[in-house]
């Protein structure tokens, strides 16, 4: 969800000699979504809004179609996909989220970056579990200022890591009801579920490094928009701060009762495509081909985490007429049954990062806060570095064999200049499957080609006086 300007963030990169490393206080939503928006749809009467399959949309989810009525247990992945992570917030009543899964994002909504009136808190009154298999965020008002006073919840994923390698496909897939309410009684809410690129959390600035809004609706006014911001945070080839977004959809009950909203980023197909779905209907699809190759790179090629929030007020709702006022309710409440992602590996079916979480060993560590095992736990903000000396290297054992289609690297400052991705049937004798004497560092997703139940990255040429760094290490295959 975006604004007129760059969101603040904190510089996620200290001087490297520095043990630690601080999480960058991310965009606050990219949002309003536009006052170009709001001039060709806000005139519109939302009788004469539809939903309709957009060109090139792939075949509807039927674990989306299964859960669109009502609360449901995890649907089963869709077929050639397998379930890589999801919750179904089954904690009991009056309870936080998850910290294991999940983390607050707390402060005024003044700090956002885009206009919203509330404080986001990790209360309980704000932010709870009911004891019945749903996470609530519910926006509480207090004091007689309709534009003051306002407090809600907004929760994003410990993990980065739900993404597409080359030549897979992910979807990211909850089951949610809107707050109840009316365009009477409803000004100002500002519901969303959406998520942002893992590289933010590593220095990418927003919106270079991507954000997908999956669901956004404001003013109770039973729809919903969808959204991918990109390239630069002014104008550019994504039109910012608007983006490249489905315009004003319907969405008949989404107040009432839950329905499913998705989306798939298909790196299988030419030009790569993310897909929206409402009800499992594809109504909205961008494609690769709509802006040059680096900003789409930049903006999806990699993986992302995802949040929650509940806002009131600000420039989306300001820019169709809402906004919180007299007649606004206290306690309205998105109500989230569960969350999904699934992914289907390249060539076929099922697979995701096959390194996450398994045993990593490294020729050295800098210090006891630089472990092999931070460049595969799934948590950008943590890392693997090694003594500043050639040559070094980093392993994971996947446990069993596997067919290997891509590597992520996601090099901190310190980065190869020269280095190999090679497996090995035993962690003794190696294969060579990527090479390069001229490695960029940042985000690098190669493409290869092998076999084997361990997977390095042998470095032997640093690119800066220090050694090599690295926040992840991930490994695709089947």
């Amino acid at each position: 969800m975006s604004i007129g300007h760059e969101p603040e963030q904190e510089q996620s990169r200290t001087q490297h000699h520095t043990a630690g490393r601080h999480r960058p206080r991310h965009s606050r939503r990219s949002g309003v979504r536009s006052t170009l928006a709001a001039l060709t749809v806000g005139a519109l009467s939302l009788a004469g809004l539809a939903i309709a399959a957009a060109p090139g949309g792939a075949t509807t989810p039927a674990a989306a179609r299964a859960a669109a009525v009502s609360p449901a247990t995890i649907p089963a992945p869709p077929a050639g996909f397998t379930t890589t992570w999801s919750d179904d917030f089954n904690g009991g009543s009056g309870t936080g989220v998850d910290g294991g899964n999940w983390k607050y994002d707390t402060g005024p909504g003044s700090n956002f970056g885009t206009g919203e009136i509330e404080t986001m808190t990790n209360s309980t009154a704000n932010v709870f579990q009911d004891g019945a298999g749903h996470l609530v965020l519910k926006a509480l008002h207090s004091g007689t200022d309709p534009r003051a006073g306002w407090t809600s919840g907004r929760i994003e994923t410990q993990a980065a890591t739900y993404g597409a390698p080359p030549g897979g496909v992910v979807m990211m897939q909850s089951s949610i009801q809107q707050p109840n309410l009316t365009t009477a009684n409803g000004a100002g809410y500002w519901p969303a579920f959406w998520m942002l690129g893992s590289t933010l959390r590593t220095g990418t600035p927003w919106p270079t490094s991507g954000e997908v809004d999956i669901l956004e609706d404001i003013n109770s006014r039973s729809s919903l928009f969808g959204t991918l911001h990109c390239g630069v945070g002014s104008g550019g080839p994504c039109h910012e701060t608007t983006g490249i977004g489905s315009g004003e959809r319907a969405c008949p009950g989404c107040q009432t009762g839950y329905h499913t909203y998705a989306v798939q980023i298909d790196r299988s197909v030419s030009p790569e495509q993310i897909r929206w779905y409402l009800d499992g209907a594809n109504y909205f699809t961008v494609n690769s081909g709509q802006v040059d190759a680096t900003t789409w790179a930049n903006a999806v090629d990699h993986p992302f985490f995802i949040i929650y929030d509940l806002a009131m007020g600000g420039g989306f709702p300001d820019a169709f007429g809402g906004g919180p006022n007299a007649a606004t309710v206290s306690g309205g409440q998105m109500n989230i049954d569960y969350v999904a992602v699934y992914n289907k590996a390249p060539g076929a079916g099922g697979g995701s990062d096959v390194a996450h979480g398994r045993p990593a060993t490294a020729s050295s560590t800098e210090n006891a806060g630089t472990p092999a095992s931070a460049a595969v736990d799934g948590n950008t903000g943590t890392r693997w570095s090694s003594a500043f000396s050639d040559p070094q290297w980093l392993q994971v054992d996947l446990g069993r064999s596997y067919n290997i289609s891509s590597v992520a690297l996601s090099w901190e400052a310190a980065y190869a200049r020269a280095f190999q991705i090679q497996t090995s049937p035993n962690g003794a004798n190696w294969t060579t499957v990527y090479a390069t004497t001229t490695g960029p560092g940042g985000n690098q997703t190669l493409n290869v080609s092998g076999s084997g139940r361990y997977v390095r990255m042998n470095g032997t040429q640093r690119a800066t006086p220090y050694g090599y760094s690295l926040w992840e290490f991930q490994v695709y295959g089947t």
